[in-house]
């Protein structure tokens, strides 16, 4: 039997703990190597996010289900709306919103929506597959020379 769990974190400036509990939920969860590392470096470009450019408060919710794990990073002040995601990494030369297109990169599905408590950020990486092995290739090969100063 297997038992399921749910992490809950409130966001706070110790960005090396939240890490070390998505990397805990996530192996948990079935994810490893590479796929668990993206999801921890895209959870903790989010959490910076609510940091630097949010409210600065807000909760992180880690759940396991069917097809993978999923990770809602709550911002409570509500400013990130989904034109941000949608415009994220559009123009090299900005100076910000690669956060958010290194997160789209190295999820499987990232939404975003506006709700009563704030603005809520949903990652999803699937539990390991031929098909998730493939879009890590992918991804791989889209990240090559992205980056203008690379």
């Amino acid at each position: 039997m297997r038992v399921e769990f749910e992490l809950r974190c409130p966001i706070s400036a110790d960005l090396a703990f939240i890490r070390d509990l998505v990397r805990i939920h996530g192996r948990h969860g079935g994810l490893a190597g590479e796929r668990l590392e993206d999801l921890v470096l895209a959870v903790n470009e989010a959490v910076t996010n609510v940091l630097d450019h949010g409210g600065s408060a807000g909760l992180v919710t880690a759940t396991r289900d069917a097809i993978g794990v999923c990770v809602e990073i709550l911002d409570t002040a509500g400013r990130l709306s989904p034109d941000h995601l949608d415009a994220a990494g559009v123009d090299p030369t900005a100076s910000h919103g690669f956060g958010l297109w290194v997160i789209q990169q190295l999820c499987d599905s990232v939404a975003l929506e506006q709700t009563g408590l704030g603005s809520r950020l949903r990652l999803r990486m699937l539990t390991p597959s031929d098909a998730s092995r493939d879009r890590g290739r992918r991804r791989s090969d889209a990240m090559a020379g992205a980056f203008p100063w690379s």
